[in-house]
Order: C-alpha cells, then sequence, then structure tokens
C-alpha cells in the first residue's frame, strides 16, 4: 500500500494536482496553487496534531493518513478494533414541514413516509434520465424533521436541487423548509469495538440501536449530538453529529477511551474500507450517465415507488427493472499488479468490455480488488477477464459483493 501512495503523490508532483476517493464524496481535481482557498473542517488542527498529512479534497484540506500509522495498517485496525473519521466537509440539512416526506420522495427513490421515528435509510437523488446525481442517506428524525447526509463533493449541486425544489413547493402552497447545518461537525466511529468506545461516553443505551437507526444524546458530556447507527466501512459503527464548538473535546474524549484503542483514520484507509465493503464512492463507481439498476443498486428503489414510480427519471429506471440493464457494476479480484481505474477489463480474446473504476490491494485479504461495469454477459460470478495494467494483461475474476462479510449491528 505504501507503493499506491508513493505512486500517487508521484502523480501529484508532476500534474500539479491531487485526486482521491473516499467514502461518501466524490473525487475532485484541484490545483495545489488553490490551496491557500481550501475550507477547513473544526477538526483540522486536531488532525494537524495528531500527525494528519493534510491534502486537498473536494474543496477541503483533509487528512489522507497519519504519520505514526500507516494506510494498511490503519485500515487493519479499523478491521479490528475502532478507527475515528473526520466527515465533517459531508453536507448535513434539515427538511422541516408537513409536506417534507411529499418533498424528499420528489427528489429520490426511497419511501420516507414509510420511515419509522428515528430511523434512515441510503438513498439517491435520481434525474429525469434516470442518473444518480448523488448518494446519501435520510433519517426520520422523532423531533419532525428529516436528517439528510450527502457528499461534500457534490455539495453545491446538491443545495441547488434541494433549494430550487422547495421553492417549486412552496410556490404551489406546500410547507416545507430547508436548514442547512454548518454549525455541526461529522465524524465516523467505525471498527468491532466502535459500540463498547461509544457506550462509555453515550448518555443512551446502544445495544437497542440498529443498524440505519438514530438518536438525540449527549457523547461525551456534550448535549445535542445525533448518533447514527451506519458507517461507510462495512463494520459496526456510528457516525455522530456535534455541535462545532465541541468537535474536538468529544474527538480527544473518544482517543482517550479506555475501553479499546481508538486510533485516528484518514482518506486513503476509507477509500481501501469502502471498496472491500462493495460500496461505491460517487464520481468513481456512480454518475449521472449511472442508473441504480447499472450500479447493483435497485435494492434502494423502495416496493412502493416501483408501484407508483414518480420520482426522478422513473421511466428509464422501472423499464430497466424489467427488462434489465445493459451494464452491471460487479466485483473483480486479482494478483499482481493492482488495477486503478480506468484500467481497461477485457474478454479472452483481447475485446474491450469495460474499464474499472474503483480499485486498490485489499489489506484485509492480501489480494487485488476493483469494480467495473461489464456487460450482463460477463457479470457471472467466477466469470474469468483480463484487465489491462502497464500494458499487460493481468488474470481477473468476478466475483460477488461485498468482498469481506458485512459487519452492521442488527440485534442478532
Amino acid at each position: 500500500y505504501h507503493v499506491l501512495l508513493t505512486e500517487m503523490y508521484s502523480s501529484v508532483l508532476k500534474r500539479g494536482w491531487l485526486s482521491l476517493g473516499c467514502c461518501g464524496a466524490t473525487s475532485r481535481a484541484i490545483h495545489l496553487s488553490s490551496a491557500a482557498l481550501l475550507n477547513k473542517t473544526v477538526l483540522y488542527d486536531f488532525h494537524v496534531n495528531n500527525g494528519g498529512k493534510m491534502v486537498p479534497y473536494a474543496g477541503y484540506s483533509m487528512p489522507v493518513s497519519y504519520d505514526k500509522v500507516g494506510v494498511a495498517a490503519s485500515h487493519k485496525h479499523v478491521r479490528s478494533a475502532c478507527g475515528l473519521f473526520d466527515v465533517s466537509h459531508m453536507l448535513q440539512t434539515r427538511v422541516h414541514g408537513p409536506d417534507r416526506h411529499k418533498f424528499l420522495e420528489s427528489l429520490t427513490v426511497a419511501d420516507v413516509t414509510a420511515l419509522k421515528p428515528d430511523t434512515g435509510c441510503l438513498t439517491l437523488f435520481t434525474n429525469e434520465d434516470g442518473g444518480i446525481i448523488d448518494d446519501l442517506i435520510v433519517t426520520s428524525t422523532s423531533q419532525d424533521y428529516l436528517y439528510v447526509v450527502s457528499n461534500a463533493g457534490c455539495r453545491a449541486k446538491d443545495l441547488a436541487l434541494l433549494q430550487q425544489q422547495v421553492k417549486r413547493f412552496t410556490d404551489s402552497g406546500s410547507k416545507v423548509e430547508l436548514e442547512v447545518r454548518d454549525c455541526d461537525a461529522l465524524i465516523a466511529l467505525q471498527g468491532p469495538q466502535a459500540a463498547a468506545v461509544l457506550q462509555a461516553a453515550c448518555s443512551e443505551e446502544l445495544s437497542s440501536l440498529m443498524f440505519m437507526s438514530s438518536v438525540q444524546c449527549s457523547v461525551a458530556g456534550v448535549e445535542g449530538c445525533r448518533v447514527t447507527r451506519c458507517g461507510y466501512t462495512g463494520e459496526d459503527g456510528f457516525e455522530i453529529s456535534i455541535p462545532n464548538d465541541k468537535a474536538v473535546s468529544v474527538c480527544e474524549a473518544l482517543l482517550s477511551s479506555k475501553t479499546a484503542e481508538v486510533q485516528p483514520a484518514g482518506l486513503a484507509a476509507r477509500d481501501s474500507l469502502r471498496l472491500e465493503a462493495g460500496l461505491c464512492l460517487y464520481g468513481n463507481d456512480i454518475t449521472e450517465q449511472t442508473t441504480p439498476v447499472q450500479a447493483a443498486l435497485a435494492w434502494t428503489i423502495a416496493k412502493t415507488r416501483r408501484t407508483e414510480g414518480a420520482f426522478p427519471g422513473s421511466k428509464v429506471i422501472l423499464r430497466e427493472l424489467k427488462q434489465k440493464a445493459a451494464v452491471r457494476r460487479v466485483g473483480l479480484v486479482s494478483s499482481g499488479p493492482p488495477a486503478r481505474p480506468p484500467s481497461q477489463v477485457v474478454d479472452q480474446d483481447g475485446k474491450l468490455l469495460g474499464q474499472v473504476c474503483s480499485g486498490c490491494p485489499s489489506p484485509s485479504l492480501g489480494i487485488n480488488v476493483a469494480m467495473a461495469y461489464l456487460p450482463l454477459s460477463h457479470v457471472k460470478a467466477g466469470t474469468t477477464v483480463s484487465i489491462r495494467v502497464r500494458d499487460k494483461l493481468v488474470p481477473a475474476t468476478v466475483t460477488k459483493m461485498p468482498f469481506i462479510k458485512s459487519n452492521y449491528y442488527t440485534g442478532k
């Protein structure tokens, strides 16, 4: 993995920009001369003081890794114990008003009305062509508002989309309001020891908080935090929304936990963790040119929405559900040199099938993992293909995802 980072930074020096992928945020090339204009999360000094190597990402200066812990070691620590990520660059909003459910259903494929209080779901903003504008988490809270978290790299277009739809709704007499929560930081505590660590600092009993459930409580003595049992690593974990002025103290309290060793973790480990978990990175694996069916995300489309339609791109998406899409996102495993975007995927005759959209060496498995869009003739698990890596053909096998077993907490 150190080789991967060395190659990445070499590319940075040659081209003058950095492009990185991480969970829930799209890759963005940002010229290094604009570094002074980068936004900083409230945890910027916290990262620097803990040895964070800061890089430009989605308009923010974010830690890619930490001096004392290598990327592969950080990745493995999250899988075995507990890691702390800063995801404050992501967009947090609240939707208020009696028409809030209908409002979000007009933009997404979710059955928001059916969500029970303090539960949420992963869903998608879609366009009229069936393409994915962004992926996001919507939580229906018991405080009479919807809590929405979407990607930092899509912040501008997501806000524009939400604000335009608010205007359409209010102009038609519907009652809905949008609140942008820039006053809150957001962190992700991930790993098999995350629950034990957080429980020691949390005012609520976490054993009754299932995957994709949420509660407002105090954490490390800080009132008004929202704890949601979710994350983008494939492990049990939590995303914690914290008032900005208390974010550092909460992070320091979690890092000093006596329950288990908690390590700060950066973008590089987050990217390899989400890829092992078979999760999409917006801008790499899903875009406005890919549909939920092509992206193997048809499960996000609620049954009622499949019957009723009436969401952006529903005609295209529902047609693909019935007739099947021409391509589908699949997993690939290989050995030897790792395949990274946009490596070509070819069949046994050398015919181009598609290209890798995400790929890296898997620290957990000791092999290379990747994702690509392939025609239906080549999506069956066990199908053999080749990936062109540095002008050499590397044998690869189509495999089911996730690449590792998911450990989401369901109470069982």
